[in-house]
């Protein structure tokens, strides 16, 4: 399974249908897991507003960016929900991504891939 943005986007966005299809879960679950509320990510006027869409959007890059790592799109989806970031007090990406604090993460990934953490 890949989680190609073809794959993924309906119109000119991000689908979060599409991503909790191919993550195997809930709509519901997927605004949990990015810190919106339940109806911006089920009103068509809310999905396409700039903050649901970066949200999406930075949810599904650090999954492609970590899902070769665990060799599974589900497998990221579960690290990125459960397992807490070194260096972060204990927080996973999820919740650093509700935060607004994907950025961090995805310096972090970045730099576990230039092997600067083991």
């Amino acid at each position: 399974m890949s989680l190609a943005l073809a794959r993924i986007t309906e119109g000119p966005g991000f689908s979060p249908r599409l991503i909790a299809e191919r993550l195997l879960t809930t709509v519901e679950d997927v605004a949990r897991s990015t810190g919106l509320g339940r109806d911006a990510l089920s009103r068509k006027d809310r999905i396409a507003q700039p903050k649901t869409q970066t949200r999406l959007r930075e949810m599904m890059e650090i999954l492609n960016r970590t899902s070769p790592r665990f060799g599974s799109d589900l497998l990221a989806y579960a690290w990125f929900r459960s397992e807490p970031i070194a260096g972060f007090g204990g927080m996973t990406a999820m919740h650093l991504v509700r935060e607004g604090r994907a950025d961090e993460v995805m310096d972090y990934i970045d730099a576990v891939d230039a092997g600067l953490y083991a």
